[in-house]
């Protein structure tokens, strides 16, 4: 056991930070989770987080992990990181952040934001692009930090993603990974790489180019441990760091899904669906794919922003009798939840739920709201429960489609990762929603073992993806559609749901015109 080389991932994701040992086989040999708290609110709407507070995660996580293994710290061969999206950090000269990082579920929008013009706004214009882009910038971190805070700006040596800083500590280096690169960045996500000069980007969201760090793609080396990383986290000086990706992209090679006709859903608190492409495929017209954890390919993805968070917020809204029992029982609650679900039919007795709990960005459009249709006496909550995991099913098997249509290529089975995998009632309806074989990767941490993967063939321990992927990811529970719930999801899907958002949008239009909810950008 000790004589073969072994790879340390870490995975700093919202909700805790994970050190992971992984063998060649994608076997999890060591664990160790350190929960965090995802952010703080000083204002409402507002996620920030002191970056420091990331970064003793991570050395707390990987102190423990040493004290709790067998394996000497000489049979780690090299570590990689992978962490979650869209978390920016502003640092100084020194490296010091300036102020807490901007966590991903940040709802704050800058208004007022010059538009992008010239030749480049003429042609949005002419697509019906205009209020897309006026969207991206007032979303864009870096446009509310320079109009709100331009001292904290103005000092800026490096605009950072946590990965980008979480490698400045381990390395003393600027540097980052291409596969890392999902924010509202100057970034071409077809070349992937920073955007050229002429690019419409620059104008979106104006920053010297110099304050954003060097790029490597994904199995290339960041940097080795420094002697004080060494001393803060127990690692071995000079361990190599070798270039993963961000956890969406580490989870989609994590659980088998290299080739595009292997979709991989991810039930967490962004539910998503991604394919690897070679190919750069825009499945939403002008929105690109992100860049994938293996160099040079594309991960085609749909997101459902809210995704999962709806399962927490019913859990805390209407999950009380759940969480005492289980605390009774000794029992989590997620298995009193997936009971909950097995006291309802397939279909949730026509109830139908769409899961569009935060506006879009284009699809669906920034209009949209959530809706549940269908309500009779017999509904109770348990109906609703049920109604949301199918919903989120239905949106996914959606984008789906879409993917297909855009990409030509038919998906043909499925495997599923993040929190709501462990549940078998939402495997077994998304089998029969999608009808197709839906699997369970063999291990739970498939973000850390996609950055695993990507350390394996960067340090040459796996001679390439195909066979990494072969024999580091391997499927565990198998669930099969079931032809007659199939049938009755089918016509759920195809004559109610896919009619929905057309038949609401003009009410959410005017919701939105009597409201102001959500807020039109100009």
């Amino acid at each position: 056991m000790q004589n073969q080389p072994y790879i340390l991932a870490i995975d700093s994701g919202t909700q805790s930070v994970r050190a992971l040992i992984f063998d060649l086989r994608g076997t999890l040999v060591e664990r160790v989770r350190v929960p965090i708290e995802p952010y703080t609110s000083p204002q409402p709407g507002w996620a920030e987080q002191d970056p420091e507070y990331f970064w003793q995660a991570l050395c707390e996580a990987c102190q423990r992990l040493w004290k709790q293994t067998a394996i000497p710290k000489t049979a780690i061969a090299g570590m990689a990181l992978t962490t979650q999206r869209s978390t920016v950090v502003n640092v100084d000269k020194a490296g010091q952040p300036l102020r807490p990082a901007i966590v991903w579920l940040d709802q704050r929008r800058t208004e007022g934001v010059k538009p992008v013009g010239g030749l480049w706004g003429l042609a949005f214009k002419a697509a019906g692009m205009t209020e897309t882009v006026a969207y991206l910038q007032a979303e864009a971190e870096a446009n509310w930090i320079s109009t709100h805070q331009p001292d904290i700006w103005k000092q800026t040596h490096k605009y950072l993603l946590l990965s980008g800083y979480l490698t400045y500590r381990l390395t003393g280096r600027f540097v980052d990974s291409v596969g890392c690169q999902v924010a509202y960045m100057p970034f071409d996500y077809k070349a992937l790489t920073w955007a050229r000069a002429w690019d419409w980007k620059w104008q979106a969201v104006p920053m010297d180019p110099a304050i954003l760090p060097d790029l490597v793609p994904p199995t290339q080396r960041l940097g080795e441990v420094t002697a004080a990383a060494a001393a803060a986290t127990g690692l071995p000086e000079g361990l190599p760091i070798i270039a993963a990706a961000a956890d969406k992209a580490c989870e989609v090679i994590g659980a088998g899904s290299l080739e595009p006709h292997i979709g991989c859903l991810s039930y967490g608190t962004t539910a998503t669906i991604n394919t690897t492409n070679t190919k750069y495929i825009e499945v939403i017209p002008l929105i690109p794919p992100y860049p994938a954890a293996v160099p040079g390919r594309y991960s085609l993805e749909i997101q459902v922003y809210r995704g999962y968070w709806m399962v927490n917020w019913f859990k805390q809204e209407f999950g009380l009798r759940e969480q005492r029992l289980a605390d009774e029982r000794g029992v989590m609650p997620e298995d009193l939840f997936d009971e909950l679900v097995e006291q309802v039919p397939p279909g949730s007795m026509g109830l139908t739920l769409q899961p569009y709990w935060s506006p879009g960005l284009k699809v669906p459009g920034p209009e949209a709201k959530g809706a549940i249709i269908g309500f009779g006496d017999v509904h109770t909550r348990a109906h609703i429960y049920r109604a949301m995991l199918e919903g989120l099913a239905y949106a996914l098997r959606e984008g789906k489609e879409r993917i297909e249509r855009r990409s030509r290529i038919p998906i043909t089975e499925l495997r599923v990762s993040g929190g709501g995998s462990q549940s078998n009632a939402a495997m077994q309806l998304t089998a029969d929603i999608f009808n197709l074989p839906t699997a369970r990767p063999h291990v739970y941490e498939t973000s850390g073992l996609g950055a695993a993967i990507d350390a394996a063939v960067g340090l040459g321990l796996h001679p390439d993806f195909d066979t990494a992927v072969r024999e580091m990811t391997r499927v565990g529970d198998v669930f099969m559609p079931n032809p007659k719930t199939r049938d009755i999801y089918d016509g759920l899907y195809t004559r109610v749901y896919k009619q929905m958002y057309g038949r609401l949008k003009p009410l959410y239009e005017e919701i939105r015109e009597i409201t102001g909810y959500p807020e039109k950008v100009r």
